[in-house]
């Protein structure tokens, strides 16, 4: 087995949905914190590698039947034979020790918290078997990482108290009005862009029991959701504490609207499910511009220190 069966097995291309979010936690917990930049980021990037190769080499192997069932995904590794069962084991083993060595390596906090992830990945392949809630959990995996990378920094600082602790004289969590509005937000959009994801394979799922938003309802209540959705996020991403400032609430604007689009034209796309890809995937890269620009035209950053 060689590297690039690896990348293909993990989808290395989805890392580009999650990296931006890492990313923006991480900044927000320096600038908060008003930490420089050091050797942690290092380690919180390498805990996302294992983050995101164990949560796809788990779905593989769980759903490895369903995807031997469904013409569009039964050429996938495990489906197709191309891959044994104990080589995807051996690969989840090994994303989960790098997972642990990485969170180890940045605090007790961290470290003792990497369950998290670790439950949120196991389930989620279950739940397209019994709920089109399915979406949403997905989103919360992908929403627990500006989450973790936050908590990786802010540990540091506070240990235990970046959980349970609260601002000096204030009623708030330290994660209240900073980095959960950006995990809420995460979730809700990677929600909107997986139940269209999933309009791929309605009379599929509807063969075989499988529960997503597009073969429970109807198109125009996918649509109406996703708009909807999007316009969560949206919010969720202007209110949050650390965006002072106009960029990153006008790329949120920008994005939410270009998503919106996008779904509302998706019958004048040759290939709407790769128009609907880039433009998800942009989003988060061009948000974590947003939020640097932000930052570096505020007063000398921190980050430079």
């Amino acid at each position: 087995m060689d590297v690039k069966q690896i990348l293909s097995f993990i989808k290395i291309e989805h890392t580009l949905f999650s990296l931006p979010f890492v990313l923006i936690g991480y900044f927000i917990a320096i600038e908060q914190f008003n930490i420089p930049l050091g050797i942690e980021l290092l380690w919180i990037l390498l805990a996302a590698v294992g983050a995101r190769g164990l949560a796809m080499a788990l779905n593989r192997i769980i759903d490895r039947e369903i995807d031997a069932a469904n013409p569009r995904t039964e050429g996938r590794h495990l489906a197709s034979g191309a891959m044994s069962l104990q080589t995807a084991w051996s690969l989840a083993t090994g994303f989960l020790v790098l997972l642990l060595l990485s969170a180890g390596m940045l605090n007790q906090v961290a470290l003792m918290m990497a369950w998290l992830p670790v439950l949120t990945f196991v389930v989620y392949p279950y739940m397209k078997r019994y709920t089109w809630l399915c979406h949403f959990w997905l989103g919360l995996c992908l929403g627990l990482a500006p989450a973790g990378a936050w908590v990786a920094i802010a540990a540091d600082v506070h240990g235990w108290n970046a959980i349970t602790g609260m601002f000096a004289s204030q009623t708030e969590f330290l994660w209240a009005p900073t980095i959960l509005p950006i995990s809420l937000g995460v979730l809700l959009w990677i929600a909107a862009f997986d139940i269209n994801y999933a309009r791929m394979d309605i009379e599929n799922d509807k063969k075989n029991g499988i529960h997503s938003f597009p073969s429970t309802f109807d198109d125009n209540a996918t649509t109406r959701t996703t708009v909807q959705l999007t316009l969560l996020w949206f919010a969720c991403f202007a209110i949050s504490d650390p965006m002072d400032g106009i960029w990153f609430l006008a790329a949120s604007g920008v994005m939410a609207m270009v998503n919106i689009w996008v779904v509302l034209s998706r019958e004048k796309f040759v290939d709407f499910q790769t128009v609907l890809f880039r433009a998800s995937m942009l989003t988060g890269w061009i948000l974590l511009a947003a939020l640097l620009i932000g930052f570096t035209l505020e007063e000398p950053s921190n980050m430079l220190d």
